[in-house]
């Protein structure tokens, strides 16, 4: 028996399929990842595994019991998940302790645990009125989390928070699965939110899933360059562009589109067979600097650290071993 069981699930909304008989399984306490520019289907699916939208077809099952839509209950929901919206609210003019204490299904000391994990033991005196957005829905996670659920589902929970809360919210949901046992699922438009963090990343494109891999596999060898460019900045040489880079260890002029990430890129000493090129571009990101590289064939971005070059200068590249991949 799987823990979340999803078999050709679809849904049409307003004469537009956006969901088209996805079928993918979650087991217990697997860190899951859903990534797709908007309007892919990535929160219509959420929703249909929680029981929050009716399917038109297919189903979801969770922990062998099928998950029923909206339509064929009295409340909207199945038993054991629980499913935090980007657009969650809370009840004005009242305290934090109140809002919690009316749904709260846990004895006093496993409460304090969620609250303790949720940073808002500090906040439970307060009025809701008087909190900022992040502090407001780590208390609306709270508030679900109280009920304790089995499955977590997380839609865009970064969504408009600065990037205090958003580090705050991200140590929460690491905490959540660690110390409460809780499985979550997590959909994100930020690359940085998903990939230290999933243990398995799903792509959408047209309301199907596109590739689904560990992390490390969709990120270096995406199936194509629309998922790429969701994990990320990328170089993409034609089969004539790749030519630059002939003599290269891992290089093999095959035909196809060469793959490379910009860190993937190493800045070498001449040495016969690193291609030169002339730095156009440098660009500081913090913890390294982002260079655009002009090649014999066409232009290559790469990353490094503190690199001791400026713009003009004339530089050789090489690829890290394993960098490669084939579009």
């Amino acid at each position: 028996m799987q823990f979340l069981e999803v078999t050709k699930i679809s849904k049409i909304q307003q004469g537009v399929l956006v969901v088209n008989e996805v079928s993918f399984t979650q087991q217990p306490f697997q860190k899951l990842a859903i990534a797709g520019e908007t309007g892919s289907g990535k929160s219509t699916l959420l929703k249909m595994a929680g029981g929050l939208i009716q399917p038109d077809s297919g189903e979801a099952r969770f922990e062998g019991v099928r998950v029923k839509g909206p339509l064929e209950v009295l409340l909207p929901g199945h038993p054991g998940i629980a499913y935090l919206s980007q657009h969650f609210e809370l009840r004005n003019q009242y305290r934090v302790e109140e809002i919690l204490a009316y749904v709260n299904q846990l004895t006093q000391e496993s409460a304090d645990e969620v609250y303790e994990i949720c940073r808002i033991t500090h906040l439970l005196k307060r009025r809701t009125d008087a909190l900022s957005g992040g502090e407001k829905q780590r208390i609306a996670l709270a508030r679900l989390l109280i009920t304790a659920p089995k499955l977590l589902l997380l839609d865009e929970p970064f969504s408009n928070l600065d990037m205090i809360h958003k580090g705050v919210l991200k140590s929460v949901i690491r905490d959540i699965g660690n110390d409460l046992g809780i499985t979550c699922t997590l959909i994100s438009h930020d690359p940085q939110d998903i990939l230290s963090w999933a243990d398995e990343i799903m792509i959408m494109k047209d309301g199907q899933i596109l590739q689904q891999g560990p992390p490390e596999e969709v990120y270096l060898r995406p199936v194509n360059e629309y998922a790429a460019a969701l994990l990320g900045k990328y170089n993409l040489m034609s089969p004539a562009q790749a030519r630059s880079l002939d003599g290269l260890p891992d290089i093999h002029l095959n035909g196809r589109y060469l793959f490379i990430r910009p860190e993937n890129f190493m800045l070498v000493p001449e040495n016969g067979h690193a291609p030169a090129g002339k730095v156009k571009k440098i660009s500081f990101w913090g913890s390294y600097h982002e260079l655009e590289v002009l090649l014999p064939e066409g232009a290559i971005t790469l990353r490094a650290t503190h690199p001791q070059v400026k713009t003009g200068d004339i530089v050789h590249v090489s690829v890290a071993p394993g960098g490669v991949w084939y579009i």
